[in-house]
């Protein structure tokens, strides 16, 4: 699994790890494991897998470390 930091969260339910690569990682509320999306903040570190999506890269698995 592979660390990051989240970068930012909306409103709509999604939200961008920022994966220290200089590359974000998309992310959906379906994806979150272990809490819920309401629960997680800008800053926290969370563990991921990468996956592919319909519009490119994103993080599956999304749990907070």
């Amino acid at each position: 699994m592979a660390e990051g930091t989240i970068k930012r969260l909306t409103d709509k339910g999604f939200g961008f790890i920022d994966t220290g690569t200089g590359q974000d990682m998309f992310f959906h509320s379906s994806n979150v494991e272990g809490t819920s999306f309401d629960q997680l903040r800008e800053g926290e570190q969370v563990t991921y897998v990468e996956g592919q999506g319909p519009k490119g890269p994103r993080a599956e698995q999304v749990r907070p470390v």
